[in-house]
């Protein structure tokens, strides 16, 4: 069991890391502050590759395994938790439900322009009644016999003003289920299609410069070949592009706590003498209690996510192990920037302290994609099914 990064992961990731430093770090509290998506970053993300990480080269991809793909997102987290989301969601969400359930038309046509960063992607799933429970949506979509029509709405869509590629998920009817019941459909949209409508781009506590608007469809009419995989059978399509997702939020979220974790550092090093810290106390003070606490945890956080990643590149089951680093992590990131504003005192209330934005942040790492109650769920439900009770021990 090797616990090292191969080479190529290390230049991978050292090389990520001088770009967001050098390229997005500078600009991050201003994207913050001006509430806007952050087109100037695109072509800086284009020329790294970043909106392609995972797929194939022959679609224009980089070609990189799960692995990779969370070591960049953990150097994106750490930087600007914004600009990660942008990252994650279409590379992670969109542009993976149609390279993995797709046809090989579809990817032809779609996945070159996804990766290439010339379109962006949505994800359409979540509605007003609709959160965690994804079969409860009600947007739904008939076929006439030669086309199909959604009526319905999305919220909380991620590049949902921006995209130009949307995945939009649908009710279909009991007809195209193997089960007589009814089903959930996936289909794929471009931007300008007549009936998708851009509703309300929302206002948010963190990530914002990360676009998120509601969509509105109305009458909007798709060929058959709209569909992505099977109609009436999107929904074990949907979740296992959920746990994936799972796994690259994680990393987002353990850049989040690590870059919480450096200022705290920096901070307190540069005031050793003020926290008590010095050759003439040897006991613990309560600034390294919390340093050394974030830490632990934050390498902790990171080997789960590192785990799920693994077992996805050997193909191998992971939803569980997903559901735990997404727990871990979401939790962690969460709890790391608010003991950090803690320690830091009355100076972290001021937009210069770049912790501020973290904790801001860090609140949607622990929501989307599954909120720590339905990870909490998604474990206990594979502990209950795969427990075997040891034999009782004879007397």
């Amino acid at each position: 069991m090797d616990f090292n990064l191969t080479p190529h992961h290390l230049e991978l990731q050292n090389r990520i890391r001088d770009f967001c430093d050098q390229k997005l770090a500078p600009k991050a509290k201003e994207r913050d502050q001006k509430e806007e998506f952050s087109w100037e970053a695109v072509p800086l993300l284009k020329e790294m590759g970043l909106f392609g990480i995972p797929f194939a080269k022959k679609y224009g991809g980089l070609g990189e395994d799960e692995l990779g793909l969370c070591v960049i997102l953990e150097e994106l987290g750490r930087v600007d938790a914004s600009i990660a989301l942008t990252i994650e969601s279409h590379n992670g969400l969109c542009s993976s439900q149609i390279y993995l359930h797709g046809s090989e038309e579809q990817r032809l046509r779609y996945i070159p322009r996804l990766a290439s960063g010339q379109d962006l992607g949505a994800w359409a799933l979540t509605e007003p009644g609709a959160g965690s429970d994804a079969a409860s949506i009600q947007t739904r979509a008939e076929f006439d016999g030669t086309q199909w029509i959604l009526n319905g709405s999305k919220t909380f869509t991620t590049q949902g003003s921006v995209a130009g590629i949307y995945v939009i998920f649908a009710k279909t009817s009991a007809e195209f289920t193997e089960n007589g019941r009814e089903g959930l459909t996936a289909f794929v949209v471009e931007k300008g299609t007549p009936g998708l409508n851009i509703g309300k781009i929302e206002k948010k506590m963190g990530l914002r410069s990360s676009d998120t608007a509601q969509l509105h469809l109305h009458n909007l009419k798709l060929s058959k070949d709209a569909v992505i995989g099977k109609a009436g059978r999107a929904f074990r399509d949907a979740m296992v592009v959920l746990d994936g997702g799972r796994v690259a939020i994680s990393a987002i979220s353990v850049g989040i706590a690590r870059a919480a974790l450096e200022e705290g550092i920096r901070w307190v090093k540069e005031r050793e003498t003020e926290y008590g810290i010095s050759p003439e106390n040897p006991g613990l003070t309560y600034a390294q209690r919390v340093l050394a606490q974030i830490a632990s945890e934050v390498d902790a956080a990171r080997l789960l996510t590192y785990r799920a990643a693994f077992l996805m590149d050997q193909k191998r089951p992971y939803s569980q192990e997903a559901s735990m680093a997404k727990l871990i992590s979401g939790d962690l990131a969460v709890r790391a920037t608010s003991e950090i504003l803690d320690l830091i005192g009355p100076e972290a209330s001021s937009l210069e302290c770049p912790v501020q934005r973290f904790f801001r942040d860090s609140k949607l790492y622990q929501i989307g994609e599954g909120s720590s109650q339905i990870q909490q769920l998604v474990i206990s439900r594979h502990l209950l099914k795969n427990f075997q009770s040891p034999s009782p021990v004879k007397a």
